[in-house]
């Protein structure tokens, strides 16, 4: 066999490879349909018996694809059908903090209703609070607060919901916060308060608004 011959058979061979390690299965037509919030299909492969909670290479759920979707439909249909609201991907994301990273208030307060844990945190000690508060979403940070979230917890590196609002410029999310009795001087790892992070920033408004709450 000439050397041509034998890279197109070891491509072609390869190529086959993929395909089968690519092979769509009912789970992932029904995740991909959660994705894109088709209620009817994901109905249908729920009737045909697929597996509710089956995960993806990165351990996402359909009903996690179906909250970054914003199909509240589609949540209710897999949480009716007994969808973990409390499943974790590889990297600890639940359903929760999915809601949370896209200010879906709405099927977070859904979620909450249906039992998701609001103390859950991601791998890297991210809570939903925490990714509420950083991204600037102050009905979703204002209806975490209202049913409990705990706004002192901090992450791995020591930062705590008020400092990813303040290294953000968000001044409403800082003051409710505040409001909500956190701690105004928590320190990070590197020892930073939230006032030193807006003074770094050059926010001196925030920052003055930092110290009329008690910050230093």
């Amino acid at each position: 066999m000439s050397k041509f011959a034998s890279i197109v058979v070891v491509t072609a061979s390869m190529f086959a490879g993929l395909i089968l390690a690519g092979e769509v299965t009912p789970e992932r037509k029904f995740r991909n349909s959660a994705a894109v919030g088709d209620t009817v299909s994901v109905r249908e492969f729920l009737s045909s018996g697929v597996e509710v909670d089956a995960q993806n290479q990165f351990g996402k759920t359909a009903l996690m694809l179906a909250v970054e979707a914003d199909s509240m439909e589609t949540v209710a249909l897999l949480l009716e059908h007994g969808a973990d609201v409390n499943k974790r991907t590889l990297a600890g994301c639940t359903a929760l903090t999915f809601a949370a990273e896209n200010g879906h208030a709405a099927i977070a307060a859904f979620l909450l209703e249906c039992g998701a844990d609001i103390t859950a945190r991601t791998r890297a000690g991210w809570n939903a609070l925490m990714i509420t508060s950083r991204y600037g979403y102050t009905q979703l940070v204002d209806q975490l607060l209202f049913v409990g979230a705990d706004p002192n917890v901090a992450d791995r590196n020591g930062q705590t919901a008020m400092m990813y609002a303040t290294e953000n410029g968000h001044t409403d999310i800082v003051k409710l916060l505040a409001k909500a009795g956190a701690n105004m001087n928590a320190q990070d790892k590197s020892g930073a308060t939230a006032l030193k992070l807006a003074l770094e920033k050059g926010d001196w408004e925030l920052a003055r608004v930092l110290r009329s709450l008690g910050g230093f």
